[in-house]
């Protein structure tokens, strides 16, 4: 186990006229199903300007992430490519962390 944890990040570019439509989806039915599935231990959702969203999933370790990509990943992403057809590009990019500081 990586005493750091891994992230594994979502980047959402929406075209603007459906950006609300995929806030309200991911905040109150995504981003929650997934916590559901305790392969991740916290996930922090952001938005940036232009209709950029990001979604960042913390997991104890790579072997977490795994078992979401194998076991839950497929019907998660059919079920959002359904409600999102198009309008929304999407990357993915998996961190390992390696060092993190914190203010006291």
């Amino acid at each position: 186990m990586n005493d750091q944890g891994i992230l594994y990040e979502v980047t959402l570019l929406v075209e603007p006229a459906r950006a609300p439509a995929l806030e309200r989806y991911m905040r109150t039915h995504h981003i929650p199903a997934i916590l559901r599935t305790s392969c991740f231990y916290n996930i922090r959702f952001d938005e940036a300007p232009e209709g950029k969203f990001r979604t960042c999933y913390r997991a104890h370790s790579f072997a977490e992430l795994e078992r979401y990509l194998q076991d839950y990943a497929p019907s998660f992403r059919a079920e959002f490519q359904a409600d999102f057809p198009s309008g929304v590009t999407l990357t993915r990019e998996t961190w390992t962390v390696r060092q993190e500081w914190q203010r006291e």
